[in-house]
């Protein structure tokens, strides 16, 4: 069996939908079950069982002899949420117990980490385990996921195989019930098909011009067939950058998506919400060497190629993946 936490979420989701694509339908779903707005991302999905988070941790201590390898996708990652407690629970807490269990018994992990461990990149975008003691993420949610990474990196013990993935600016379907957190590109689409133009921050950084930020924008199924080659593979353990390697602008973005729709570029600025506006990332992008050296050849979707594929065959019937 193999147990997918998140399951009912954005990532989680499209990880389940892969697995079922290979032929693998005996899955554990782990996630809090009781949003109506993600039962959808789950339609048609094959699986075994799903169970209730608050249940699992229990579930997992006296069912482990059935699970071949855990993927715990899931998280609060709700940037603009500054309850401490809240991360420390969900985030730390939880991917402890996991971390725990899976070394008892001898059970491979991959799990979410974030490129918002990062902060404002003063350390650059390395996963260098040296650099993580270092780094000063700029919200609860990046504290919370760098934690964890520390944590990991002291532990004497580990399971077999482990995996600590920092995801950097993820897109793609299944996002619908994500709201305001949902991608620049889901939000694009939503503004240019309503009004006809799209709306993005403005720079308060001189650096850099409006829609002039740039980050690293790496499309979902990318994503996916980098969790599923670490977990088949088995490479060195350690933490891992999940992005393309690439840096793009929002300008980039939003004119990519207006292709898509075949509609004329229309795009205007507003300032940066204030309750963010000193926690923005201006730059991102990955490191990849690490994963490269560890065998992952595939390319990855380029912008163009990621956005006109989620547009055209996701967004446009509101289908889901």
């Amino acid at each position: 069996m193999i147990v997918v936490t998140g399951a009912a979420g954005f990532i989680g989701s499209c990880l389940v939908s892969r697995l079922n694509k290979d032929g693998k339908t005996d899955l554990i779903l782990v996630d809090d079950f009781s949003r109506d707005e993600k039962a959808p991302n789950l339609e048609g999905k094959k699986f075994s069982e799903k169970i209730d988070r608050d249940r699992f941790v229990e579930w997992f201590q006296e069912n482990f002899r059935k699970i071949e390898i855990v993927y715990h996708i899931g998280a609060r990652t709700d940037t603009t949420e500054f309850n401490k407690a809240i991360f420390d629970k969900l985030n730390v807490e939880y991917s402890k117990a996991l971390w725990n269990i899976c070394t008892e018994h001898l059970i491979p992990l991959v799990y979410a980490s974030s490129a918002a461990t990062y902060g404002l990149g003063e350390h650059g975008y390395s996963d260098n385990h040296d650099v993580v003691a270092k780094l000063k993420p700029l919200n609860p949610y990046g504290d919370s996921k760098n934690d964890i990474d520390k944590w990991v990196l002291t532990q004497k013990t580990c399971p077999p195989n482990w995996y600590g993935l920092k995801f950097f600016n993820v897109y793609g379907p299944n996002e619908y019930h994500k709201g305001r957190m949902a991608s620049v590109i889901f939000h694009a689409f939503n503004q240019i098909t309503a009004s006809g133009g799209m709306k993005l921050f403005r720079s308060h950084n001189p650096e850099y011009s409006d829609g002039g930020q740039l980050r690293d924008f790496v499309y979902v199924k990318d994503v996916v067939d980098v969790i599923l080659f670490l977990g088949k593979n088995k490479p060195q353990n350690g933490l891992y950058n999940l992005g393309t390697g690439e840096a793009r602008t929002f300008l980039d973005l939003a004119n990519n998506t207006f292709a898509s729709l075949n509609k004329t570029s229309n795009i205007s600025f507003i300032d940066t919400p204030a309750d963010i506006r000193d926690k923005y990332q201006y730059f991102t992008e990955a490191d990849m060497s690490k994963l490269r050296k560890a065998g992952y050849s595939a390319p990855f979707h380029s912008l163009e190629e990621g956005v006109a594929d989620y547009v055209k065959n996701y967004l446009n019937g509101h289908l889901y993946y």
